[in-house]
């Protein structure tokens, strides 16, 4: 039997180093890993208020709107009245910040796709299968 901390250790250092180098993938060299996961939210999720889009990311709202600054600031997002309630504000995604998610992603599909040509059938078939199992496991 092998011992939980150390498969916990391994998993997770093989983990953070994939996430490190899929990161490094990116379309705009000069955004940060947090303001590409608000472009992220915001395309999958549509609009959110700064708050919303603060508790979903885990973050405060000050930290948010400083995020959300810069962005709108480079194009890649806007703020727009709420049609219900005027008071609130809404960050949407733009062209460019849409542009700048997809290219991203395909980067990054692309990358690990040249990792993979490397990788033999049945290794493949084994980080499917725990992909799926990583999913399963932290969607409990």
């Amino acid at each position: 039997m092998t011992d939980l901390s150390s498969d916990a250790s391994e998993i997770r250092a093989a983990a953070m180093r994939l996430s490190r180098r899929l990161r490094q993938q990116r379309a705009v060299t000069t955004m940060s890993d947090g303001q590409f996961a608000v472009l992220v939210v915001l395309k999958l999720h549509g609009p959110h208020t700064l708050t919303a889009l603060a508790e979903r990311e885990g973050v405060t709202a000050p930290s948010m709107n400083r995020t959300v600054n810069c962005l709108e600031e480079e194009g890649y997002v806007t703020r727009e009245p709420d049609e219900v309630d005027r008071r609130k504000v809404n960050i949407a995604i733009t062209e460019k910040g849409d542009t700048v998610v997809v290219d991203t992603v395909q980067r990054r599909d692309e990358w690990l796709a040249r990792v993979l040509a490397d990788v033999s059938d049945a290794d493949r078939d084994t980080l499917r299968a725990a992909a799926r199992i990583i999913l399963e496991v932290i969607e409990r």
